[in-house]
């Protein structure tokens, strides 16, 4: 079962817009002056009116606690948190938050640090690349996005970043192009990739570093990746007290744990978090989440959205 997160109410203390319907939120502690402290890579569920739960990255500096700094993009066509906080939140309202979590990790090199960030997919990436420039490791970061003037944080990430580590590559300015093919070929000596974008700049990227070896990818989805159009099966879970709970095609894992009596805690159902992330003991899972590793796949599920082949035994 996981534990509760922390849910702390926040004051709105600043907006501003950035290129391409990008909406930049300030979020401070109405008493304490410092807030929880947070890594590169982290996320926030900040909590609407309307009980949906949504997730955003932290973007702004680790080293200032001071604020947290959301950035959200209006997606007409998404599931309505972002147009409700593009359209209505102001100055001084006050939003439930959560804790910061952390499923996008920078993790200790020895090697060169790869960015890649695709449009809004910046803002875990810019809090990466503000702690390599400090620690003066080597990296680069690779910004690709339609064009300058649709490009959200440039402004920031040129700032704080400096022309020495970043590349920018906007598909309006054909002397930017870069085949992310042929930037990812060749793996240099111990490096790390991180990258966050879209769902076609996901699956090029996934498809492209293939050849890197494990351990050496990491990468934090907004969505979850398209899936096909098999439609879903039953199958049964086994938790470790020998509960027999069936799961049929048309209920998710996590509704049928819950209905067992399973107080599994989770938070976006769609993929993306990791809040519902549990360990399996046998079975074949069929992983349709965006947050596993391959490694972790061996051994982690996902219930809100993944399901399994027969019988799959839970560490629950």
């Amino acid at each position: 079962m996981g534990s509760p997160r922390i849910i702390m109410k926040l004051i709105v203390a600043g907006i501003h817009d950035e290129p391409g319907d990008v909406r930049v939120i300030e979020l401070k502690h109405q008493r304490k002056p410092l807030l929880p402290t947070f890594e590169p890579g982290s996320h926030v569920d900040v909590h609407l009116p309307d009980g949906k739960v949504r997730q955003y990255s932290l973007c702004g500096d680790p080293e200032d606690l001071s604020r947290y700094t959301i950035a959200v993009k209006r997606e007409s066509s998404g599931r309505g948190g972002s147009a409700w906080i593009y359209d209505q939140v102001t100055p001084g309202a006050e939003l439930p938050v959560s804790a910061p979590r952390n499923h996008f990790p920078l993790k200790e090199s020895g090697g060169p640090v790869l960015l890649l960030a695709g449009g809004i997919g910046i803002t875990p990436i810019l809090a990466m690349a503000r702690v390599l420039c400090r620690q003066g490791k080597p990296f680069e970061l690779h910004y690709f996005a339609r064009s300058r003037s649709l490009a959200p944080l440039l402004r920031t990430l040129e700032e704080s970043i400096g022309a020495k580590s970043l590349r920018l590559h906007f598909d309006d300015q054909v002397d930017t192009l870069q085949d992310i093919e042929g930037l990812l070929s060749t793996r240099p000596s111990g490096a790390q990739l991180y990258y966050c974008g879209p769902l076609g700049f996901m699956a090029a990227v996934a498809r492209v570093s293939e050849h890197w070896p494990d351990g050496t990818v990491h990468f934090e989805a907004f969505q979850p990746p398209v899936q096909d159009d098999t439609a879903p099966e039953p199958f049964t879970i086994v938790l470790r007290n020998g509960t027999v709970v069936p799961v049929p095609a048309d209920r998710s894992a996590l509704s049928a744990i819950r209905a067992a009596g399973v107080l599994l805690m989770a938070s976006c159902e769609n993929g993306v978090c990791g809040t519902c992330e549990c360990g399996y003991l046998e079975g074949q899972p069929i992983h349709r989440d965006a947050v596993l590793s391959n490694d972790a796949r061996s051994h982690r599920f996902i219930p809100c959205v993944s399901r399994a082949t027969g019988v799959l035994k839970l560490d629950l």
